[in-house]
């Protein structure tokens, strides 16, 4: 829709700037060099020593490059193939909504059942009595999404202790989707599985290239978590795409070795969201600042009645700004009244885009 009524697109998630210039020259290095053929099947060993090196300093995390991690074509991929490892017919799986679209489908492709717990608006934490409450004999998994996408809420420590508590009570397989780890604002912390000894031990931690380095196209992720888990999601893995970009690969192995590359995108960030919110400060819109991630919710029930579905078609359609009504993503297709907006866009873009919201 945003295309044909060529409206400003700040709908889907993804960066209108470019990539790091030496990122690219590095892949074309990489491709002059000869790696152009199949990587191992887990993904190059320097950027699978590169990733655990920086889960250890980050999160004091001890992952083996050699049993614990396997480069995917981006982390859809890699949640695809955590579920399809673990999850057969009439197994529970636990998910948090307003969720991002991957999980249940996948979830119900191999004969999962979805048992959906809506966040409420406008802060969007988890209800862990909530949790409790509806775990059966048949709860086999947990999804959790921190930074979250689409409120931009995280997951605090307390949260995750208690889904360390419950997690292991119930014997239940963990899929903690960090896409945006790298992606927080306001002094915040990242709270990774991996920092949780119990909790790490069967967590399936999904991470997207992409997310982190401007280039969704390239679809280059990871999923990391013990052994035992990735024996299993190696089964899949081997015969689902069997190995990744090859080329890629050795840039990004390159690349990560200078640690500023993803510890300086909180900031670069949220100097993006800050000069987005003052610009419709004084709109009609009501926001909570988002504590992560690209996307910010914006709350529009002092302007309109209409759902969100036809708030934001009307905002496409008229007044030419695409963005993604939070109902879709909902338990229900619950309507809270928010839109989300992508503001990982340049300034010129982010500018007309607040023009077009502050005549609402």
């Amino acid at each position: 829709m945003a295309a044909d009524y060529k409206a400003i697109n700040l709908s889907q998630g993804f960066p209108n700037f470019k990539s790091d210039p030496q990122l690219i020259e590095l892949v074309a290095k990489a491709m002059k060099d000869g790696y152009n053929q199949y990587a191992p099947m887990a993904g190059d060993l320097q950027l699978r020593e590169v990733i655990c090196n920086k889960m250890r300093q980050l999160h004091g995390a001890n992952y083996n490059p050699g049993t614990d991690i396997v480069i995917t074509a981006g982390a859809t991929q890699a949640i695809f193939t955590a579920i399809a490892a673990t999850i057969s017919k009439g197994d529970e799986v636990i998910v948090f909504t307003p969720a991002y679209d991957c999980y249940a489908p996948t979830i119900q492709l191999f004969g999962g059942n979805v048992i959906e717990l809506q966040l409420a608006a406008p802060h969007y934490t988890p209800d862990w009595n909530e949790v409790k409450a509806v775990i059966s004999a048949k709860t086999k998994m947990i999804i959790i999404n921190s930074p979250h996408n689409p409120s931009g809420m995280l997951f605090s420590e307390k949260d995750m202790l208690q889904l360390q508590e419950i997690s292991e009570a119930q014997d239940l397989i963990v899929i903690s989707d960090e896409v945006y780890e790298h992606i927080i604002f306001d002094g915040e912390q990242h709270q990774s599985a991996a920092k949780f000894e119990q909790l790490a031990q069967r967590s399936f931690i999904t991470a997207s290239f992409g997310k982190t380095f401007h280039n969704t196209g390239w679809k280059m992720g990871y999923c990391i978590g013990p052994a035992t888990l990735m024996d299993e999601f190696k089964k899949v893995h081997q015969y689902n795409v069997f190995c990744v970009n090859h080329p890629f690969q050795k840039a990004l192995a390159t690349y990560m070795q200078d640690e500023n590359t993803y510890l300086n995108l909180g900031g670069f960030y949220q100097q993006k969201r800050d000069f987005f919110l003052n610009l419709i400060k004084d709109s009609k819109f009501k926001m909570i600042p988002s504590k992560g991630t690209y996307f910010q919710l914006l709350g529009f029930s002092g302007i309109s009645n209409d759902s969100d579905v036809v708030f934001s078609e009307m905002l496409t359609k008229q007044k030419g700004l695409a963005t993604i009504p939070i109902s879709v993503f909902n338990k229900d297709k619950l309507d809270t009244k928010q839109i989300r907006v992508c503001f990982a866009k340049t300034e010129k873009t982010l500018k007309a885009a607040a023009e077009i919201l502050n005549t609402m």
